[in-house]
């Protein structure tokens, strides 16, 4: 017995959707962890801060 095409389509077509539905929770729970709050508020507070000015002092340069 060999796997065909339609065997795969099959497999990919029932398991796919509950494969994105558990990494899609995974995902959720890990950004809703209370032990990485910090971790997220830094990044977000730091792209604000460390990007007030120009590069080089606004003259252009790179």
């Amino acid at each position: 017995m060999g796997i065909d095409h339609d065997t795969l389509v099959g497999f990919a077509k029932s398991w796919g959707l509950f494969y994105l539905i558990a990494f899609s929770i995974a995902v959720l729970v890990y950004t809703f962890w209370p032990s990485n709050r910090k971790r997220f508020d830094r990044a977000k507070k730091s792209i604000l801060e460390d990007d007030d000015r120009p590069k080089n002092g606004g003259s252009g340069e790179k």
